[in-house]
């Protein structure tokens, strides 16, 4: 069906499931998208029941551009933090910009962080070093945080252990796709999982073994568009409208009502990132 279907043209929404209970997005990332394509994507996913979305800071160069995306829209929230990729751009000015921006109304946490050693884009020193950096300014911020983790399941989780007592609201590990193990040892310090169209995928067995463990108080759902579309569209650009396929199959796979799920995930994103 995804074939013939522009993802940002309003008959998409003829094509995608609807719900009695809205949606929160918790990570995606606007800024990438032209103007054109912002405005569709936010009014495709109002029509949804988008009730609201987070995009995502990644680098110094985003930190202030995600600001003034929420800023203008009613709908939109936003984070403050350097991901694993660019962690060799972590300086002590970067980090002035994030503490100053994370005071701003708008945003709700401190990420994308954490390490990532598919790519090894920074060295793993560096992205160590900023992670635990940005995790000490959630901290004193009182914020929680945005995990990026990919293949660094051991040092991932033993920095979020020394730092879990210390961090009061916690965080999510976003679009999870690691070892069980780091799932458990996550849900034990009392981290939430991100799942997004990744548990569509075919070939996913790990990341849906990974969401049948993970209670559904702990469960929060993503698009980490324009990145993951999920299935029937992969190959196309993402977009937040399309989040409702994620729920279906997240719904299926814990073998729940749709709207019981969503019910639930819903109040999930609310208690972290909304909640004083």
């Amino acid at each position: 069906m995804g074939s013939f279907v522009k993802i940002f043209d309003a008959d998409i929404v003829e094509l995608l499931p609807t719900f009695t209970q809205p949606l929160i997005e918790t990570h995606c990332h606007l800024d990438y998208l032209n103007a054109a394509d912002l405005y569709s994507a936010l009014s495709l996913a109002s029509q949804v029941g988008i009730e609201r979305i987070i995009t995502i800071a990644v680098s110094p160069e985003n930190l202030q551009s995600v600001v003034e995306i929420a800023s203008a829209h009613d709908q939109v929230w936003t984070t403050q933090g350097i991901h694993p990729h660019e962690a060799v751009h972590y300086t002590p000015a970067v980090e002035a910009t994030i503490r100053a921006n994370a005071r701003e109304s708008k945003v709700l946490a401190i990420g994308e962080i954490g390490l990532d050693y598919h790519y090894d884009h920074s060295d793993r020193q560096a992205q160590i070093k900023a992670f635990e950096a940005q995790l000490t300014v959630a901290v004193d911020l009182n914020l929680p945080i945005v995990v990026h983790s990919r293949e660094a399941d051991e040092d991932t989780a033993a920095i979020l252990t020394e730092f879990a007592p210390v961090l009061q609201k916690k965080g999510v590990i976003h679009s999870f796709t690691s070892g069980l193990k780091l799932a458990e040892r996550c849900l034990e310090l009392g981290f939430h999982l991100g799942f997004n169209g990744i548990c569509t995928f075919k070939n996913a067995d790990n990341v849906r073994a990974a969401l049948q463990l993970t209670p559904l108080e702990r469960i929060l759902y993503e698009t980490d568009a324009p990145y993951l579309t999920p299935v029937p569209f992969r190959g196309k650009p993402n977009a937040p409208h399309l989040l409702g396929l994620v729920a279906n199959t997240v719904a299926h796979v814990k073998g729940l009502d749709v709207e019981v799920c969503n019910a639930a995930v819903y109040q999930n994103s609310l208690n972290l990132f909304w909640t004083q």
